[in-house]
């Protein structure tokens, strides 16, 4: 999209204005009176590092926050939204990082959930909504079948239905929050197409993203947000990369991925023949101290399921886990971290964090018992633990107070991260460990990486960002259909890896 310049008739109309918007959390002041103008046919990427203002901005376009001063114009008349159920009839959609499908509703009954066309009360006219939405789905390049119900659909796939449900709601505003973050370079090349289609039709979408280089696959104009202000708005065939970087930092970010080895130690964790169900075949491996062995493959190839079972979160079938050269029994996760091994989840929200608690309660969760004494928990022990470690790891919050929720992707990461290092594990899995937070925490986490393995921690890196794989790892295993498909030094290349993924020579 960037490649093509926007049409003179596409230059003179805004169909999204927002003015001098503030918005104030209890501490924090997330947005001060920032502007945005977002033209008819346009992809317009909002950029910034985690904290920066972005999800803010785009909740109270949604009608999820309410804004403490500003106002907002659609197609120039000036509006109100003052809920959710308002931001859609005044047609704007959004799609959240987590997508919000129904698993066991087929795509149509997802595009149309609530909405169902009737022949009589009571009575859902299926014919009419199942045309209805192959309509929309058409429209968007879809060929899947929309009576599938959507577990059943690809990444990708669901995707569209969601882009679809937004479109049945006529939006011609839509919002997509780091759509790209779990889907494969082709599922994301087929929403690219889809969302082509979207803005030759007028649709206006603002992308949020921190992948640099998808600014220039699908932007046009790209908004620069720092500290809750914006600092500047770019066409994007102009946007110099480092420019940007340093625009959304006020610093000079590298975004080389590297690291410098350890030197390995004692064997760690040795994991042999490890099946379980369909799911995993025969894995078998070792971590040393000072190491990190890099998990790659494309989705589905089995790396979660390793970093599961290891954890105990799943049963093993076959096969034996040695911790320290001693064979360990690990059927939980509370067996697990007492043979010194932590995982950091994909979904951190969902499964690494209690949301609703503090930044100390999330740290202390795990240790609850030995910070306790007949059972009452010793507040400044608590106190002390968390703070360390929150300053250890540069945790960004005006105290270890301040819920969880309300903090930034990367920050939330590092609470996450901070949890494990206060168990002291020796070993950590990190699935995932940069998915969606920005350019600077990643290097902020790529350095507390570093520093680990100097300390003597082996760490298991799950990742599907290659230069991740290839610029941090020791050693790199490749899965595909569950078994271990490759096994590679330092220095591998990214085509090496990629072509072992998906079965082809290099």
């Amino acid at each position: 999209m960037a490649s093509q310049p926007a049409s003179p008739a596409r230059e003179s109309v805004a169909a999204l204005r927002m003015e001098a918007i503030r918005k104030q959390f209890p501490g924090v002041l997330a947005l001060d009176d920032v502007d945005l103008t977002v033209r008819a046919g346009e992809v317009h990427v909002i950029l910034g590092e985690n904290g920066a203002g972005k999800s803010t901005l785009m909740k109270i376009l949604s009608g999820a926050h309410g804004k403490d001063a500003g106002r907002i114009f659609l197609d120039g008349r000036e509006v109100e939204i003052d809920g959710p159920r308002r931001a859609r009839e005044l047609g704007v959609g959004i799609i959240y990082q987590e997508l919000s499908l129904a698993p066991t509703l087929s795509a149509a009954e997802n595009v149309f959930l609530g909405r169902e066309p009737r022949r009589l009360p009571g009575l859902v006219d299926r014919s009419a909504m199942e045309e209805a939405a192959r309509a929309i789905l058409g429209g968007l390049g879809a060929s899947f079948d929309v009576r599938r119900q959507v577990r059943h659909l690809s990444l990708a796939e669901r995707q569209l239905v969601e882009i679809a449900r937004a479109l049945s709601l006529d939006a011609r505003i839509l919002v997509m929050d780091e759509p790209t973050s779990a889907l494969t370079d082709r599922e994301a090349q087929a929403l690219f197409e889809a969302m082509r289609r979207l803005t030759s039709r007028g649709v206006a979408i603002i992308y949020i993203s921190h992948r640099l280089q998808e600014i220039y696959d699908v932007g046009d104009r790209v908004t620069v947000l720092r500290d809750g202000r914006r600092i500047a708005t770019l066409d994007v065939a102009a946007a110099d990369r480092r420019e940007l970087v340093r625009l959304m930092a006020n610093r000079e970010v590298d975004e080389l991925v590297t690291r410098r080895p350890s030197a390995l130690g004692a064997e760690l964790l040795r994991v042999e023949g490890l099946c379980r169900a369909d799911e995993l075949r025969d894995v078998s491996f070792s971590l040393h101290e000072g190491e990190v062995l890099g998990f790659a493959g494309l989705l589905g190839s089995g790396r979660t399921a390793v970093a599961r079972a290891i954890f105990g979160l799943d049963p093993i079938a076959e096969g034996q886990v040695m911790v320290r050269g001693r064979r360990r029994s690990i059927g939980s996760p509370r067996d697990a971290i007492r043979a010194g091994i932590g995982l950091v989840t994909e979904d951190r929200k969902r499964q690494g964090l209690v949301l609703s608690l503090s930044v100390r309660e999330n740290i202390s969760l795990p240790l609850l018992r030995s910070l306790s004494r007949y059972g009452i928990v010793d507040a400044r022990a608590e106190r002390e633990l968390a703070s360390r470690y929150a300053t250890d790891l540069r945790i960004r919050t005006p105290s270890i107070e301040q819920v969880t929720l309300n903090l930034s992707g990367g920050n939330q990461q590092k609470v996450v991260l901070a949890k494990w290092l206060a168990c002291q594990v020796d070993t950590l899995i990190l699935d995932e460990p940069t998915r969606g937070i920005d350019v600077g925490a990643k290097q902020e986490i790529y350095a507390l990486m570093e520093r680990l393995t100097a300390e003597g921690l082996g760490i298991v890196l799950i990742s599907s960002e290659l230069p991740e794989i290839a610029g941090l790892c020791d050693r790199v295993l490749v899965m595909r259909a569950g078994a271990v498909v490759g096994t590679f030094d330092r220095g591998v290349s990214q085509e090496e890896i990629l072509s072992a993924a998906v079965g082809v020579a290099s």
